[in-house]
């Protein structure tokens, strides 16, 4: 029952790449709007606001910050153990590193195209404040993700497979990363996998409620 996680870079056509290999596989996928489901389902609101702020060293010592973190952590860990799902940021490369059944892509792109793509997708004239949008979104997903698990979060090393979205178009890259997920076929995984994750009863009854099951 594998699993996919996408990190992205903003304007890498992350969001429309996970919904082409989802459907394409027929699997779960869960997005920044399906985790912050499953995290206000659990008790923990304020989810969004933490993950857009740059976290203070005085952060690292917030209660109720550490605890929404580690609901997080917990939440990922329960999607994934329930395979067949694609997991859209958050995290998730950094959550599930180094389980046999987990494929962690990562989606990058020079940054003056990125800038044209921002440009192009909201609506932005200047292409000063664009780039200013870029560095901004780079540098809050790297606070992000570095402060809570050691691993860059641009670090190409921790991912399984990085594709230029510069060079290579969204249907070509959903493609590339479809392929590898079937070619993995029945065979058994070398090393641990999702279904051995520990059991969280909890999150378990959390997760049916927002997949309506």
């Amino acid at each position: 029952m594998p699993v996919v996680t996408i990190s992205r870079e903003l304007g890498c056509s992350g969001d429309r790449i996970g919904r082409a290999v989802a459907d394409e596989l027929g699997y779960a996928f869960v997005d920044k709007q399906t985790i912050e489901a499953v995290l206000r389902a659990s008790g923990v609101p304020q989810f969004g606001q933490i993950y857009e702020s740059y976290p203070s060293f005085w952060d690292r010592f917030d209660q109720a910050r550490a605890a929404a973190l580690d609901m997080l952590d917990r939440a990922i860990r329960a999607l994934a153990r329930r395979g067949n799902t694609v997991i859209l940021g958050r995290g998730g490369f950094a959550v599930l590193t180094g389980l046999a059944d987990v494929l962690n892509v990562r989606l990058r792109a020079a940054r003056a195209i990125r800038v044209h793509r921002v440009m192009a997708t909201q609506g932005i004239t200047d292409e000063h404040e664009a780039d200013e949008v870029v560095g901004r979104n780079d540098r809050m997903r790297a606070a992000f993700v570095e402060s809570l698990y050691p691993v860059r979060w641009n670090d190409l090393d921790a991912f399984d497979l990085v594709i230029d979205t510069g060079k290579v178009p969204p249907d070509l890259a959903s493609g590339w990363i479809v392929a590898v997920v079937r070619s993995w076929g029945q065979a058994p995984f070398e090393g641990d996998t999702t279904a051995d994750l520990e059991e969280d009863p909890i999150l378990d009854e959390y997760l049916m409620k927002v997949f309506g099951e």
